[in-house]
Formats: C-alpha cells, structure tokens, sequence
C-alpha cells in the first residue's frame, strides 16, 4: 500500500499539470505562442540547469559500482538500437520512427529516479550512479535518432544525416548541461556563491512544470487517437517489455536494493517529458510523443508500483 500511494504521489502531480495545460489552452489562457517559447526556454536552459544541478551536487565518488555503471549504459544502448532496428522495419510512416524510438526507450530517470528511492529508504542511493550511466545516453541517442530519422535530414545523404547528427549532439544544451555536471562532481567543486546557488535553483525549477504545461497546452487529442495503435505499443514497450527483459538479468548479476529500484525506474518509469521538447526542437511534429507521455503517464503509477512489489515479494528488496 505504501509503494501504491508514493506511486500515485510521484505520477498524479505530473498528469494534473498536463491536464491544467490541456485546459488552459481550452479557456484561451495558453496559446501556440506560450508553447514555442516555453518549449526552447526549457530545452536551452531550465532543462540543461535542472540536470547540472543533479550531477554537480551528487557524490558521485561514493559507492561508486562500475560494473552497475556500464551495465545502465549497456542496457540502455541495447534497448535503443534493438527498438530503432524494429521500427525500421515495423512502422509505415517513416516521419514518426524518430518519435517512437525515443518515446519507447526514455524514461524520466533524472526526475524520479531521486524520488522514488529516497521515497523507499529515506536517501537517493544508486540513483546518481543509473543517472550517470543512462541520462547522457538517454540524451545522446534521442539526438542522433531525432536527426537521422527527422524532417531536417529528408534531402540529405547517409555522410550529411550522420554530420548532422553529431553536430546537434556536440552542441546539445541538455547533453552540454550533464558535461558541465560531471566536471564540477568529479573535482569536488563546491564552493559555488550562494547567489549563483540560488539562481541556478530557480531556474532548475522551471523545467518540469514549464514542460508539462506545454505539453498539456499542445495535446491535440484528434491526432493522440489517430495514433493510439502505435502509442500503445510504445507504451507496452516502455513500461512492461524492457523491465521484464532487462530487471531478471540485473537480479542475476545480483543487483538488490536501491540499485534494483534504479533500474526499474531506469526501464520502466514514464516516458519523459523532454521528449516531446526535444522531439519539437528537432523538426518532429510531437503529437506521437504527446500521447506517449500521456499514457504512459497514466499508467506508470500502475506499473512502477507492479515491478516494485513483484521484486520486493521475490525477497530482492526490503
């Protein structure tokens, strides 16, 4: 009972401002304007402040686990090519193999991932440690799929799609604002001036509720149900496929514990909401990764709390 109520503490909040978007759009106080200057004022700046904040203020140093390290970014590598070579060959309407990829594979790990743990055993964990090995990739990839598969790269060859790719990945805000996270955790810098502290704060509270604002404000629902087909598969994949493939190898390698949970928020959290900010700076249209979002939303606090008490049942968590 107590990891349904966290659950539906954790997952409620995010559904409500989506809707409270939805509706502000409906009685005229939101409009298209709002979301494209929210949508790049959260992808150029309050998104990549909110994920330096995270990095530069966590002990990375401490229980560091490379193994657990490189098995996040393996499996996280593994899901994404495996799911992208599936919707090439899967899905008809090549525009949105983009959209789906990173819906399926990318969860809100930097914003529940903390949450969810210290939720269960009163401090963050393994938490840093699966954000270090799967948000930059989590970041990384939907760059490179979002381009190769995006309307920007439709008249360009294989040379300028992979060019493309890489210089939005190089020059990416979010994937700069993690860069900038590890280097300040990783030589101990701390003695940041208060003011600046704050600043950064503020602006890091932005990012979540800007988003999922905007994403309410821009649900079309015409066009979420012309896709319901397809954003259930994306949402069977990433919610119940992914930690049902990946939570019995990580229990072989004899991951317990809060570095269980990292993972099954890691496999089987929401999609998050940067994907659609991400999806709509990169050409995509976004309404796939709307309704994803929405669904999986809905859903997870269902599935998060399934894949809690399964491995807690099983004796694997405490």
């Amino acid at each position: 009972m107590d990891s349904l109520i966290f659950s539906l503490h954790a997952t409620v909040p995010i559904f409500l401002l989506i809707v409270i978007g939805w509706l502000f759009r409906r009685i005229g106080l939101l409009n298209e304007g709002f979301c494209q200057t929210s949508d790049k004022l959260v992808f150029h700046v309050a998104l990549p402040v909110m994920l330096f904040c995270d990095i530069s203020t966590s002990n990375i140093h401490a229980n560091f686990d490379t193994f657990y390290l490189f098995f996040c970014a393996a499996t996280t590598t593994f899901s994404f090519f495996s799911i992208w070579f599936g919707a090439k060959l899967l899905i008809r309407d090549k525009t949105l193999v983009g959209e789906f990829v990173q819906v399926s594979y990318r969860s809100s790990a930097a914003i529940l991932g903390c949450a969810i743990i210290k939720g269960i055993y009163g401090t963050t964990g393994m938490a840093p440690l699966m954000i270090l090995g799967s948000v930059p990739l989590f970041n990384l990839y939907a760059v490179l799929v979002l381009s190769m598969e995006g309307p920007f790269a439709k008249d360009g060859s294989m040379k300028l799609r992979l060019r493309s790719a890489l210089i939005n990945v190089a020059t990416n805000p979010i994937i700069l604002g993690i860069a900038l996270g590890l280097f300040v955790s990783f030589g101990r810098i701390s003695a940041f001036p208060p003011i600046l502290n704050q600043t950064l704060s503020s602006l890091s509270s932005l990012a979540t509720p800007l988003a999922l604002l905007s994403i309410g404000a821009s649900f079309q629902g015409n066009k979420a149900v012309k896709q319901l087909r397809l954003s259930s598969v994306a949402a069977s994949i990433k919610l119940m496929i992914l930690p049902a493939l990946f939570l019995p190898l990580a229990i072989y390698f004899g991951f317990t514990q809060s570095k269980l949970v990292a993972l099954i928020v890691m496999l089987g959290s929401t999609s998050t909401p940067t994907c659609y900010i991400m999806a709509r700076n990169l050409g995509h249209e976004g309404s796939l990764s709307v309704s994803v979002i929405v669904l999986t939303t809905m859903l997870s606090a269902f599935t998060l709390t399934f894949w809690i008490f399964l491995t807690r049942y099983l004796g694997y968590l405490s």
